[in-house]
């Protein structure tokens, strides 16, 4: 004798109500879950910002035990390419000290850094360099290897900037003596990593600036300023190769004496080290 089942009256699937349910909360989660993924991914990011700075750094004080000075922030300075003059910029030499020794052998110091003879060296993309929240459409800018990070050369904030107030300046180079105001209360290095930027290349002496507005303000595009895409500030390296974040809302005259080598203009920055 032959059993037969009989036919389960039983659904398979989901309605449309209950799969609209189903897309809902998904969408809910996702749109719960992104911030703090997007905040995971620029704190990351901002680690990776900061370790570039402590590199820098290290390079700095390699260049200070070698030849007792901060290097020199721009040998020969000029305001546009051509010309006899060299230009060439503090983080072209660092790079021995960088662990960079190939790019920086391949430079040739004693032509223009827009030399064509120095055209292949200036394109070597050098990553300390290069801020990863910097959303770069290039690593490289007029065919050059690109740099977040510029020299401070001083402010003019509270005051003119000439003759410049800084460490990493024109045609000079400073000792610790120099610094009277103390290496952990100094900026030397900052990012400068919001384009377009046009002398952002580590190869161009160019590749300073003096601060003289708010951080991460809307300022004339030609202005070479302390700022970053990170969030609610900008990161430096101190003359101690401490590495800080400045919030935007820190005093503009704060950040001025931070940014400048002479003596007690004001207290030290309420920043926190990195």
């Amino acid at each position: 004798m032959t059993l037969q089942r009989a036919p389960l009256d039983r659904r398979v699937g989901m309605t449309i109500v209950e799969l609209l349910v189903v897309v809902t909360i998904v969408t809910v989660l996702i749109a719960l879950l992104l911030p703090a993924v997007q905040s995971v991914r620029e704190q990351a990011r901002r680690l990776q910002c900061a370790n570039n700075l402590r590199q820098v750094g290290c390079a700095l004080h390699g260049h200070l035990l070698a030849k007792g000075r901060f290097p020199i922030g721009c040998v020969e300075w000029k305001a546009s390419t051509g010309g006899t003059k060299r230009c060439l910029a503090w983080s072209a030499f660092i790079l021995p000290w960088l662990e960079e020794q190939i790019a920086g052998d391949r430079v040739n110091y004693t032509i223009p850094y827009d030399h064509p003879a120095n055209a292949a060296a200036a394109a070597a993309v050098i990553s300390t360099y290069l801020c990863p929240s910097a959303g770069r459409t290039s690593t490289l800018v007029f065919g050059m290897g690109g740099c977040d990070y510029g020299g401070v050369a001083g402010e003019r904030i509270i005051s003119p900037n000439s003759p410049e107030k800084g460490v990493i300046c024109t045609d000079t180079s400073y000792a610790i003596k120099d610094i009277q105001d103390g290496l952990s209360k100094t900026i030397l290095i900052a990012e400068c990593a919001r384009e377009p930027w046009a002398d952002g290349q580590w190869i161009n002496g160019r590749n300073l600036f003096d601060q003289a507005y708010a951080l991460n303000v809307k300022m004339p595009f030609w202005e070479d300023e302390m700022r970053s895409r990170h969030p609610s500030g900008a990161q430096a390296l101190a003359g101690d190769g401490s590495v800080q974040f400045v919030a935007e809302s820190t005093d503009k005259r704060i950040v001025a004496a931070a940014m400048t080598r002479a003596k007690g203009e004001s207290p030290a920055a309420p920043w926190t080290a990195e």
